[in-house]
């Protein structure tokens, strides 16, 4: 019997969309979009390297609570609705996946809320000793 997972964070998002932020399947973490949102306050700051950082903050607490690491990201997409800001978060993100070199793309589209300037999506496999 496949057994199938949620991690939520209690961001207002999840429970008025929803959704969860991320969803464990079959060894597999899917991770929702994830803005740089601090989810105890739903504050947002208006830098979109901050925004990024937040963003990284939150997706490594979803990946360790389904038993992950950066380390274990397969995928990554970031939704960015300024292209132009996408090389200014490159060291931030450089930090979180630069020995790990998972597959990327850059999207430039609209987002949820008009406040976020970086969002981000992760697949991780669950690695097979946990």
């Amino acid at each position: 019997m496949t057994v199938r997972r949620l991690i939520q964070t209690g961001s207002s998002y999840e429970k008025e969309v929803g959704f969860s932020r991320a969803v464990i399947l079959d060894g597999w973490v899917y991770v929702s979009g994830t803005g740089g949102f601090e989810y105890s306050t739903m504050s947002i700051s208006d830098d979109v390297v901050e925004q990024a950082d937040q963003c990284l903050q939150n997706v490594e607490n979803a990946l360790a609570e389904a038993g992950c690491t950066f380390a274990d990201v397969v995928r990554v997409r970031y939704l960015l609705p300024d292209a132009k800001d996408f090389p200014k978060c490159w060291p931030t993100l450089r930090r979180a996946f630069g020995d790990v070199l998972p597959a990327a793309t850059m999207f430039e589209c609209g987002v949820a809320d008009p406040r976020m300037k970086f969002e981000i999506e992760v697949d991780a496999k669950i690695p097979a000793e946990k």
